[in-house]
C-alpha cells in the first residue's frame, strides 16, 4: 500500500478547484503527506482560466479535515526572491519539504505572429527560471537538513506537441524536460529522484464543449483526461514504489492521438 505519511510536499501552482494542482494536494494528502501549496492571483485574475477566489484557503481547510497539516502561500515565480521565500515558509510552517512537484505555469497564447521578447521573457521566467530556481534550493536544503538516506522526490510537470498558437508555452515546459536526465544524475546521491511528467490535455477548466468533442476523438479510450489521472500518476512517482525510476519524462495521456 502505497504511503506519504510523515513526508513534507510542495506543490506549485495550485489556484483553481478544477486544477491538476488542486488534485495533486488531494492525492498526496490522502496518502498522509503534510501539503504546502503556493499560488499567484495576480497571474490568475489576467490570464488562463480567471480567478477562483477565496480558493487556496478552502482547499487548506479541506486538507485539514483528511487528518494532514496544510499550509499556502502567494508565490511569484517570475520574482528571484521566491524560490527562497517559498522554502523558508515550508520549513517554518511545516517542517523541511521531501517532495517538490514543479507545476506552476505562465501560460499566454501566442502564434508566431504575435510573439515577441516580452512573451517569451514572461513565459521563461515562471517556467523554466523560477522553476529551477526553486528546484535547486529545494534540493540544497534537502542536503542540509535530511538525515542521510532520506528519499526525496522531483516532478516537472512538463507538455509538448504541435500546439502552434501556443509557442511560448510549449517551449518553456519543453525546455524543462531537458533538465530531468542530467538534473537526476546530480541529485542521485541525495536518494533524490528527478521526473518530468506529461499529462497531455486535461480537462482542468478550460476546455469549451467545442473543444471537449475535438478532443474526444483523439482519446481511444473513449473519454478525456481528468485532473485525477495526473494526480494518480505524479501520487506513484512520489511514493517509495517508484525508487528506481529516476530521470524519465513520462507520457500519461490515454494512448492521445493528437500528435
Amino acid at each position: 500500500m502505497i504511503t506519504l505519511k510523515n513526508k513534507i510536499a510542495i506543490v506549485t501552482g495550485v489556484s483553481r478547484s478544477t486544477g491538476i494542482g488542486t488534485a495533486i494536494c488531494r492525492s498526496l494528502a490522502s496518502l498522509g503527506a503534510d501539503i504546502f501549496f503556493t499560488h499567484w492571483s495576480a497571474f490568475d485574475a489576467k490570464e488562463g482560466n480567471g480567478l477562483d477566489p477565496g480558493w487556496p484557503e478552502a482547499l487548506k481547510r479541506e486538507l485539514e479535515t483528511i487528518g494532514v497539516r496544510a499550509f499556502h502561500m502567494e508565490a511569484d515565480l517570475a520574482k528571484l526572491e521566491t524560490p527562497s521565500l517559498i522554502m523558508d515558509q515550508a520549513e517554518q510552517k511545516l517542517g523541511t519539504p521531501a517532495i517538490l512537484i514543479n507545476n506552476a505555469t505562465f501560460e499566454s497564447p501566442a502564434n508566431y505572429k504575435m510573439l515577441d521578447a516580452l512573451t517569451l521573457d514572461n513565459h521563461y521566467a515562471v517556467n523554466v527560471r523560477g522553476t529551477i530556481l526553486l528546484t535547486a534550493e529545494f534540493a540544497k536544503r534537502f542536503e542540509i537538513n535530511m538525515p542521510q538516506k532520506t528519499v526525496g522526490r522531483v516532478v516537472f510537470m512538463v507538455s509538448g506537441g504541435p500546439e502552434p498558437n501556443n509557442l511560448a508555452y510549449i517551449t518553456t515546459k519543453s525546455a524543462l524536460a531537458g533538465i530531468v536526465e542530467p538534473l537526476s544524475v546530480g541529485l542521485a546521491h541525495l536518494n533524490i529522484t528527478v521526473n518530468g511528467f506529461n499529462p497531455g490535455p486535461t480537462d482542468s477548466g478550460w476546455m469549451n464543449e467545442d473543444m471537449k468533442q475535438l478532443f474526444l476523438g483523439m482519446f481511444p479510450m473513449g473519454r478525456i483526461g481528468t485532473p485525477q489521472d495526473a494526480a494518480r500518476g505524479v501520487a506513484l512517482l512520489v511514493s517509495d514504489e517508484s525508487q528506481w525510476i529516476t530521470g524519465q519524462v513520462i507520457k500519461s495521456e490515454g494512448g492521445f492521438l493528437g500528435r
